[in-house]
């Protein structure tokens, strides 16, 4: 059973003046964010606004690139080279940094966003071309992998900083990928059960599939989607069950 572990969101995704999710009382509740790098949302002064508040608040910061897919919000597959993986990821990571250093913090993880993570989840090689391309710009950053996966395979190969990740709103497969979004269920909505779920997860160290299968794995990190009309609600629910349970809640 872990005795710490860190709550991560993926936040800074609104774009211009249109908002997305509650990036300020989020960041009161989690410890390390994801921040949009202006591809699949976000833009500039999105990313310069949740990045300060995160140095202010004492949230770890993180690189979250994802596809150039503004209209479907990074969630639509897009076949491409692995130079077009490594450029946009490198690109990315790159602009994540320099928004980064200019509101005096720095990028400490990286973490892949929407379907460029689902489809690294299951191919070995969308996830080496991604992570070797980060750690060639940064060879001292913590690769975000979901638990279990082909993510988690490469960057074991790799030797590199990496952080296991389990997902509290998100339902699992057997093979412990996410089950996708277009199914009933997926995406958990209540709260309490989300809280109780998790931390089952947590003692148990393992992520326990939809079927019941438990697929013991390494648990360092919590995902609470940002985007979600009960985001918040359920992040400090979360929150509260964990630490009750005397599970300690830092940065990874």
């Amino acid at each position: 059973m872990a005795t710490k572990v860190d709550l991560n969101s993926d936040m800074g995704e609104g774009f211009g003046p249109w908002p997305m999710g509650d990036d300020a009382a989020l960041l009161d509740v989690v410890t390390s964010a994801n921040i949009a790098c202006g591809w699949h949302a976000g833009d500039a002064n999105v990313m310069a606004r949740t990045m300060r508040m995160a140095v202010e608040k004492g949230v770890g910061i993180g690189a979250h690139p994802g596809f150039a897919d503004l209209q479907g919000f990074g969630r639509r597959r897009i076949n491409l080279t692995a130079e077009e993986l490594t450029n946009l990821v490198t690109y990315q990571l790159g602009a994540a940094q320099a928004v980064a250093r200019s509101v005096g913090g720095q990028v400490r993880h990286l973490k892949l966003h929407g379907a460029l993570s689902n489809m690294a989840s299951e191919d070995a090689e969308i996830a080496r071309a991604c992570y070797t391309a980060a750690l060639s710009v940064d060879p001292d950053i913590v690769i975000m992998v979901l638990a279990e996966t082909a993510q988690a395979r490469v960057v074991q190969e790799l030797g590199c900083n990496w952080a296991g990740e389990i997902f509290a709103d998100r339902a699992y497969e057997d093979d412990a990928t996410l089950v996708d979004r277009k199914k009933p269920g997926a995406v958990l909505h209540d709260p309490d059960l989300a809280a109780e779920r998790i931390l089952r997860m947590v003692e148990a160290g393992a992520i326990i599939t939809e079927s019941g299968k438990h697929i013991p794995t390494r648990i360092d990190t919590i995902c609470l989607h940002g985007d979600t009309p009960e985001a918040v609600q359920m992040a400090k629910v979360v929150r509260a069950r964990l630490k009750a349970a005397g599970i300690e809640l830092k940065p990874f």
